[in-house]
């Protein structure tokens, strides 16, 4: 138990000192020594509570300061058009970073006009936004542009301790920091804006541990995919997560990012990690971390951001790395997936009436045989990107599968990076030229097919191996066919023009 000492001065009447148990009277004052139990606190808790402006009622709602805001060209517009209507000007534009990601073309060859008229309003307004209100922005011909969960870490924008607000669900990414960000809409980033604040109501706590050594062709995307299945895509609604155990903590920062951008599919509002010297030596070279004598100080303080011995949480998970294989979505949802060897599901022997039903629907939309492998499912695209695998270390796996080799003549290739300046290390490292070589196609940074809002649509009756977050129906465009994966398993899958273990494809490589 954690104690603390309180003082508490009381006007009495003159007296003596006197000392009475664990009381101290001295004039006209009392000094009280009793030790008062201190309440644990989990991370998140510390970081909520010294957020909070104020509690707004006993239901759990508060008026929450947050420090840093990401904006895109998708979800500001009416946020901007609210604020001029009502005169109102952005409280803290400094704490606000802009970037263009969502509709943006990813076309080979980078250019500043966007090739359809809407998009081309779209970001042309959100420039103007940008300017009128003195917010930083990253446009298209940035050297520093790409997807916003990518860009803010790289930046040095999103530190420890801090809370983020942004109008995107996948803000979830920056726990991987010790930060906590979540998801807003956009009458609330028009809040978030005028006020630096908003209007928040705490969440329950889960904790998911995860013990055991990964095993060869296992990857952080799978531990978030086997979540995902177990608890299902609402076993998290009205949590916060936080992930812990050895097998998170011997994890590279960007690979711990890929586990709390997924975090969301399970219905968590938030999800995090403790910082650690990991975090620490990721952030020191920065461009916007604080140097000198305040990176001291911070860093000081960052180490105190953990849950405590005692903290209670509301429902804990555990799990053990080793038993986690490649995991492929088959249906519709992040939650119907499966190991790579194992087979299409049967809903009959779902119990759930409602998930029997979805099962149903989603084995109609994929056109699929109950009981069919996983691995004959035939694949015509292959999808490479997205704010939850983009980085550096993804494509270095992923070029770690497809080394002297050709994808699959019957598959399109693409690989888009997170960001321009993941792209420009790609291609210092020589990775751009082992895609180039294997067929696939080498493109520009931004969302892309993550979701078909951008030129980078498929049509009906493709279907794509994707290392994106989310496989609904008509994500990556009307009719298509989604199976998530890790980056190297679609990359084994354009090679070989379906579903296939990882694993076997790494060996051949060995």
């Amino acid at each position: 138990m954690h104690l603390e000492s309180r003082t508490i001065t009381i006007k009495i009447p003159l007296v003596k000192s006197v000392f009475v148990g664990a009381l101290f009277f001295t004039h006209n004052k009392i000094y009280c020594y009793m030790k008062t139990p201190k309440t644990p606190k989990t991370l998140y808790d510390k970081l909520i509570d010294s957020h909070t402006v104020r509690e707004l009622d006993d239901e759990g709602h508060v008026l929450l300061y947050i420090d840093r805001q990401v904006l895109n060209e998708y979800t500001s517009p009416q946020a901007f058009s609210g604020l001029r209507e009502a005169g109102r000007r952005v409280r803290r534009p400094e704490a606000s970073l802009a970037v263009v990601d969502h509709i943006n073309s990813t076309a080979v060859e980078r250019i500043s006009v966007q090739p359809e008229e809407g998009g081309a309003l779209q970001v042309n307004f959100f420039e103007k936004n940008c300017k009128d209100f003195g917010i930083e922005l990253f446009d298209i011909l940035d050297r520093r542009q790409g997807i916003e969960h990518v860009v803010a870490p790289e930046q040095g924008f999103i530190l420890p301790g801090m809370v983020i607000g942004a109008g995107d669900s996948h803000t979830t990414t920056y726990g991987a920091l010790g930060a906590f960000g979540f998801g807003i809409g956009t009458s609330e980033i028009e809040h978030l804006l005028a006020t630096q604040t908003l209007i928040y109501k705490k969440l329950k706590k889960m904790r998911v541990v995860v013990s055991g050594a990964l095993g060869v062709g296992v990857t952080s995307k799978d531990i978030i995919m086997a979540v995902i299945r177990n608890i299902g895509a609402s076993g998290a609604t009205g949590y916060a997560i936080e992930f812990c155990g050895p097998t998170i903590e011997a994890m590279s920062i960007e690979a711990r990012m890929t586990i709390c951008n997924m975090a969301v599919e399970a219905g968590a509002r938030g999800a995090f990690m403790a910082p650690d010297e990991k975090v620490f030596e990721y952030l020191e070279t920065k461009p916007r971390t604080p140097e000198g004598q305040l990176w001291l100080q911070a860093k000081e303080k960052w180490t105190q951001l953990y849950s405590d011995a005692d903290a209670v949480f509301d429902k804990q998970i555990s799990l053990e790395a080793s038993q986690i294989e490649p995991m492929v979505t088959w249906g519709t949802s992040p939650d119907q997936a499966v190991n790579i060897n194992g087979c299409v599901p049967n809903p009959e022997g779902e119990p759930d009436p409602i998930k029997r039903k979805g099962m149903e629907r989603a084995l109609a939309y994929m056109d699929l045989a109950v009981g069919a492998p996983i691995e004959d499912i035939v694949i015509t695209h292959a999808f490479i990107g997205s704010c939850t695998n983009a980085r550096i270390e993804d494509l270095r796996q992923v070029a770690a599968v497809v080394i002297g080799k050709k994808i699959n003549p019957d598959v399109r290739g693409m690989i888009v990076p997170g960001s321009s300046e993941v792209r420009v290390q790609a291609q210092l490292e020589g990775l751009a030229d082992i895609f180039i070589s294997a067929g696939f196609e080498w493109r520009q940074s931004g969302c892309s097919m993550c979701l078909a809002m951008n030129g980078d649509v498929l049509s009906p009756g493709d279907r794509c191996a994707s290392s994106t977050n989310r496989n609904f129906e008509g994500r990556q465009g009307a009719g298509v066919r989604t199976h998530l994966m890790s980056p190297a398993m679609v990359a084994a899958a354009a090679i070989n023009g379906h579903l296939c273990d990882v694993r076997r494809v790494s060996m051949e490589n060995d």
